[in-house]
C-alpha cells in the first residue's frame, strides 16, 4: 500500500475534538460547488502508541452525537456562506 508524503495528505477543512471522540470533515470540490463528508472515530492508547476505533461504547454514544451535531453545524454554516458568495458574485456580474 502506497503512502503518502505528510506534505501532500489531504487534511480535513474543519475537526471537532470533545475528549477521545474525533470528527472531522472533508471537502470535496464538485462542478455543482463544495460537498463535505464527516468521519467519527475514538481514539485511544495502546500500550504506547495511539490507535483509533470506530466502535463507541455506551458512555461514548452521547458524546459522538455532540460531536456530529457540531459538525452539521460548521456545515450548515459554511455552505450558507458559500450560498450566499455565489449569488453576490452572479448579482455583481449582472451588472
Amino acid at each position: 500500500m502506497a503512502t503518502s508524503a505528510p506534505s501532500t495528505r489531504t487534511r480535513p477543512v474543519h475537526e471537532v475534538r470533545l475528549g477521545r471522540i474525533k470528527a472531522a470533515i472533508w471537502e470535496s470540490t464538485t462542478d455543482r460547488g463544495p460537498i463535505y463528508n464527516t468521519t467519527i472515530v475514538r481514539v485511544y492508547m495502546n500500550g504506547d502508541k495511539w490507535q483509533e476505533s470506530h466502535s463507541f461504547g455506551r458512555d461514548e454514544l452521547l458524546v459522538a452525537a455532540k460531536a456530529l451535531d457540531m459538525c452539521h453545524t460548521w456545515i450548515c454554516a459554511h455552505q450558507r456562506t458559500a450560498s450566499r458568495s455565489s449569488t453576490d458574485a452572479a448579482a455583481r456580474s449582472a451588472r
